[in-house]
């Protein structure tokens, strides 16, 4: 596995955890998290065009066959959505740090099933005593840091 990659995923966590921040200090600011929310993604579709404009090298696709493109692949904007705007609402309430143990832990649960079952054309890798001990182990790790 190429070591850029496992950078690259350490940074998004980075990322991740510092937009929490970010989007609610703009929901104080605006005094709205709808808005908050509206404008995180404008600015986001804004630096995806610029990147598209500028680094893009596969074909567009069709009308036609976007048309065809089964509904439930859309979905990432929507769950994107779903995120943000609830990161914004409650990320005050609960804090930072057990915000993101606990969408830590859904997404272990989550991606575990997923990789079981070779889901959304994941390759399958199996539930397995040492995957399940680190699963474990990383929500024993939650539990500990939302026990403050």
């Amino acid at each position: 596995m190429n070591w850029i990659f496992l950078v690259l995923a350490f940074l998004i966590g980075i990322s991740n955890a510092v937009q929490s921040g970010v989007n609610a200090q703009l929901r104080e600011s605006l005094n709205n998290p709808i808005l908050a929310g509206i404008t995180s993604f404008s600015l986001g579709l804004v630096i995806l065009l610029i990147v598209f404009a500028c680094f893009n090298q596969d074909p567009i696709p069709k009308i036609e066959d976007i048309r065809h493109i089964p509904l439930n692949r859309f979905l990432g904007g929507a769950l994107g959505a779903f995120y943000v705007i609830t990161v914004i609402l409650i990320v005050r309430k609960i804090g930072s740090s057990n915000m993101m143990c606990l969408i830590i832990a859904g997404q272990m649960a989550t991606v575990m099933t997923i990789d079981h079952f070779g889901l959304q054309g994941f390759a399958i890798h199996q539930i397995t005593w040492p995957r399940l001990a680190g699963a474990v182990l990383v929500v024993a790790g939650v539990v500990l840091i939302l026990k403050n």
